[in-house]
């Protein structure tokens, strides 16, 4: 994926005034508006602007580009880093109120670039707001497996954009104090009244949406409800069968390794999973592990095994 300067596009510094961002916008709209201008790329370039303004008149979609800094090289593939909107707190803010100059709304095919960016409910397009309340915020979080094993608090801190005395977005730190529902799902959601936006003269305020995604966990990978973990067998174990002990969120159980068991089988433990409702399973991917060959006595041994029984792993099935 291409990454887009969009301040490069608009010809503006990356700490541009939104008022320059404005002015600037004007007059290559002007120069590029495919229904006057002369020149051969005017479409292309007109949609590429109205992308680059559609973000950065935005406080909150500028603020969240900016974390990405100035991207790759020119020629590289740009990949966002993983979880790159994590506690950003979003709302609707940036969409012109009543009697404001609305001169701008992205209306063409979006770029690759900005639907990743971009593209996930909350962040494409505004609401007009709703005078008797303030806005509903939303923000993607990150919390560790444990919180959705066993429940509880934890503290979490949001990046909120807003704009500056000077015109310029910038963002503040706010810490709250979030109780996790125990089994909950990556992509479920955690509602918080009244954290939302205060808007003067509004009845209520708005309320605050955070969307929970888990931190890479040590031994479990979740799955929905269910959670996967790779098991380490000896060959032996593998191919005779055995009965081992395997670590569980809740503490160690019996797990009975089916004779002639090959690396990937997925063994099942029935309601080892996330406690959700109902809840996940746990499931041991078993991984073959060799020993190595590092003494005579294991080199003589291989060699034995080699002899007795003959083997051939790239040979086609059933030559």
């Amino acid at each position: 994926m291409e990454f887009k300067d969009y301040y490069a596009v608009m010809g503006v510094a990356r700490d541009a005034s939104a008022e320059q961002i404005k002015q600037a916008y004007r007059k290559l709209a002007r120069k590029y508006h495919p229904d006057v201008s002369k020149e051969a790329d005017a479409e292309a370039r007109f949609k590429e602007i109205g992308e680059a303004y559609e973000v950065l008149r935005d406080p909150q979609k500028r603020a969240a580009y900016d974390q990405l800094g100035s991207g790759p090289p020119p020629g590289q593939q740009f990949r966002p880093p993983p979880d790159w909107d994590s506690g950003f707190e979003f709302s609707g803010a940036g969409h012109p109120g009543p009697g404001e100059e609305q001169e701008f709304a992205y209306r063409g095919d979006a770029s690759e670039f900005f639907e990743t960016l971009f593209g996930r409910a909350g962040f494409a397009g505004a609401r007009p707001r709703q005078r008797e309340r303030g806005e509903d915020h939303h923000a993607r979080v990150t919390v560790d497996l444990e919180a959705s094993l066993e429940g509880g608090t934890r503290t979490l801190t949001l990046r909120v954009p807003e704009v500056g005395a000077d015109g310029r977005p910038r963002l503040r730190e706010r810490t709250l104090n979030v109780k996790i529902p125990r089994g909950i799902l990556a992509g479920q959601h955690i509602r918080l009244a009244g954290q939302g936006e205060t808007l003067a003269g509004a009845t209520q305020p708005g309320d605050l949406f955070l969307e929970v995604a888990f931190a890479p966990h040590p031994l479990y990978r979740p799955d929905g409800r269910d959670l996967q973990f790779e098991l380490p067998v000896a060959p032996w174990e593998a191919a005779l069968g055995a009965t081992i002990a395997v670590p569980t969120p809740a503490g160690p159980v019996e797990l009975r390794i089916p004779a002639g068991s090959k690396a990937g089988t997925r063994l099942r433990l029935r309601g080892r999973g996330l406690p959700a409702q109902p809840p996940g399973d746990l499931y041991a991917i078993l991984q073959i592990a060799l020993p190595p060959a590092g003494s005579d006595a294991a080199r003589a041994a291989y060699q034995a095994f080699a002899a007795a029984v003959p083997f051939n792993p790239r040979a086609a099935p059933g030559a």
